[in-house]
């Protein structure tokens, strides 16, 4: 008789470009795992119906946009890691129950301090205040970080702060976009992290940043992997700054994922590895 068929997915509206598949299903192959894992595009008006099906026919599943919010509420459970940030991006389905979790946040330090070292209590901007913003700045914040958030809708970005201060009885600064004041902001900074999507195809000239608004003494993390040296990355470079790429954050918020599901240790390696190979199109 043949071991059982483990199913995992993808939710998300767009999904077709994601390297999802590619990292998890080499994961898969180096544990010779029978398991596949799969990219559901799931249009507006059907999020409920295949959370249902997923029930029935998945071990768990990863959120992507823009579904991050709206799928708690077809959730059993939350496990603290989604409940503080308000978002999921992960789903494990343990025996027809679904509990959602949040890896973004805690993928995002591991990226960091992987080549960073240690962050706590670093001074650290942080472009944008969306979900994968927000799950960055919660984990900051817990790490003793100072953080400011530089957003285009202030009103947003105050949402966030709300949300903080209720929670984990912490203080962020806000600030606009425009260039003196992210500039004063950065000059006194650790770190920058762009959690916008600027600067990922197919505008991969665009930035909010530019060499001439760094100095050394700041490293720039960027999410964006599409394309994995964007250019917020290569205006870094030219300031002889530190850079984290975004495919980073991509693998340890999937090793996370790929650890609540299994309970299997994560092939680091060989994920890091497909996912570099899946951004360079030589899958």
């Amino acid at each position: 008789m043949s071991r059982p068929f483990s199913l995992y997915m993808l939710v998300g509206n767009p999904v077709s470009g994601s390297l999802s598949p590619a990292i998890h299903n080499a994961a898969f192959r180096a544990l010779r795992m029978r398991a596949l894992y799969v990219a559901v595009e799931t249009p507006q008006g059907y999020l409920s119906q295949v959370v249902s099906a997923s029930r029935f026919w998945t071990k768990g599943f990863n959120v992507t946009i823009p579904y991050k919010v709206d799928v708690m509420s077809l959730l059993d459970r939350l496990d603290r890691s989604a409940s503080l940030v308000e978002a999921v991006n992960t789903v494990v389905n343990r025996k027809g129950v679904l509990v959602g979790y949040n890896t973004d946040g805690e993928g995002a330090m591991r990226a960091l301090e992987k080549n960073l070292g240690p962050i706590s209590g670093m001074r650290v901007v942080v472009l944008g205040a969306g979900g994968a913003a927000r799950a960055i700045v919660f984990s900051l914040v817990q790490k003793g970080c100072q953080v400011v958030v530089a957003n285009r809708t202030v009103s947003r970005a105050e949402a966030l702060a709300a949300i903080l201060r209720k929670k984990l009885g912490a203080e962020i600064r806000i600030i606009g976009l425009r260039k003196r004041e992210l500039k004063k902001a950065l000059s006194g900074s650790d770190l920058l992290i762009n959690a916008t999507s600027v600067g990922m195809l197919p505008h991969p000239e665009d930035t909010l940043v530019t060499a001439d608004m760094l100095s050394p003494e700041v490293s720039v993390m960027d999410i964006v992997y599409k394309p994995l040296r964007t250019r917020l990355l290569r205006e870094a470079e030219k300031a002889g700054c530190r850079t984290v790429d975004g495919l980073q954050m991509l693998v340890y918020q999937a090793a996370l994922s790929f650890k609540l599901w299994t309970r299997r240790d994560p092939p680091l390696h060989t994920m890091m590895r497909a996912a570099k190979r899946a951004a360079e199109g030589r899958e």
